[in-house]
């Protein structure tokens, strides 16, 4: 499996006031449970926090429901067409 750069960036990372993503690995998940999921981790997402989620195929859907409740995501796609999604609170980008 080819990774992600933002997310082997983290693994790297030493910046001890910096919280770790929740990494959701939704990918062989059928609907709607990957959404499910991500919703509940940003019920408790600090404010400077971030969800990753990853996934086989783009969730085009979810954006909205992102927008809609004052969140931010910045979408990479791997040479292998697996998705991670970064999701972030509005202000904290």
């Amino acid at each position: 499996m080819l990774r992600f750069p933002a997310i082997a960036a983290l693994e790297g990372r030493s910046v001890p006031t910096s919280p770790n993503p929740v990494i959701i690995d939704a990918r062989g998940l059928m609907p709607p449970e990957p959404l499910n999921l991500t919703l509940e981790a940003l019920d408790t997402l600090p404010p400077d926090g971030e969800v990753i989620l990853l996934l086989y195929r783009e969730p085009t859907p979810l954006y909205d429901v992102l927008r809609r409740n004052g969140y931010t995501h910045r979408t990479e796609v791997n040479s292998d067409g697996e998705f991670a999604i970064h999701i972030r609170h509005a202000g904290a980008d």
